[in-house]
């Protein structure tokens, strides 16, 4: 008679009965986080009423002779209630001005765009000297005399080739440095007594000329147009060259510097800095509206 095995095939595991039930305290809902808000998109971000006022900017600006609120608001495609509010506030601000009905580019606009002008004039000088600066492998400067001062307009170097430190103040030590000798060496006699009774001559290195006839005779002995150059005079371990640049009237000068120990480069680089003058000259010259 066949039979059937039953018995576990696990040692027998006695039943337990399970633990009386403890209530469940249910669990308070976690807060639905509010929904995220579409992203906008770009023009959504702008403002109307300052983008209406630079179109009302723009429309007068073409206006040499001015222009009334109705062609102007029909020009910028402007309801005339909006244009009239937003010219008003134009005049208010001082960016508009109006005269006999018509309206014309205030004070504050004129403002923003002589800045606008001298930002783009900086600029090109700055860009000039870049070239040159990369160009020659040196650092670059570009200065003028000026109301009596001299002016360092711009200076261009790079972390390989740095530019003289300016320890002591260039305006004042015009005598020790090659920028300060060779705009010196433009004026006349009397300019340059009225410079150095203002900023008189004081040994900064022990190289710095030591007294006001020794420099004036030697700037006599400059030639028109001839480079410049010092050696060590304004900063220990530091030579110079400086070259002439006639920039209408005004006494103007590049310039250019180098380590001491690589002074046997600074005349032929110099020589090169002339070579590029001549293609700068444009670019320079509007420096003197700066």
């Amino acid at each position: 008679m066949a039979t059937v095995d039953t018995a576990p095939s696990e040692p027998h595991t006695p039943v337990r009965r399970p633990p009386p039930s403890v209530p469940q305290v249910p669990r308070q809902a976690s807060p639905t986080p509010p929904p995220t808000p579409p992203e906008q998109p770009h023009s959504a971000t702008l403002i109307g009423s300052v983008q209406r006022a630079m179109r009302l900017l723009e429309c007068v600006a073409e206006h040499e002779y001015g222009a009334p609120a109705k062609q102007l608001a029909r020009e910028t495609g402007l309801a005339l209630p909006t244009a009239y509010h937003l010219l008003r506030t134009l005049v208010h601000e001082g960016y508009l001005r109006r005269d006999k009905g018509l309206f014309f580019l205030g004070e504050a606009a004129v403002r923003l765009g002589s800045s606008g002008a001298q930002q783009k004039r900086r600029s090109t000088v700055a860009e000039a000297l870049a070239q040159c600066r990369d160009a020659i492998g040196v650092p670059v400067y570009y200065a003028l005399y000026r109301d009596g001062e001299i002016e360092v307009m711009c200076v261009s170097d790079s972390p390989g080739t740095p530019a003289v430190e300016e320890w002591a103040d260039f305006r004042e030590t015009g005598h020790a440095h090659a920028i300060g000798q060779c705009l010196l060496s433009q004026l006349d006699e009397d300019a340059r007594r009225d410079h150095l009774a203002r900023h008189p001559v004081q040994a900064i290195t022990p190289y710095t000329v030591r007294d006001s006839r020794t420099l004036l005779r030697r700037l006599e002995r400059i030639r028109r147009m001839e480079t410049v150059t010092e050696r060590q005079e304004y900063a220990l371990g530091t030579v110079c060259a400086a070259i002439p640049i006639t920039v209408g009237t005004t006494a103007a000068t590049m310039a250019i510097s180098l380590p001491a120990h690589q002074a046997d480069r600074l005349l032929p680089a110099a020589r090169q800095l002339q070579d590029e003058v001549g293609r700068l000259l444009g670019s320079l010259s509007i420096s003197i509206s700066m």
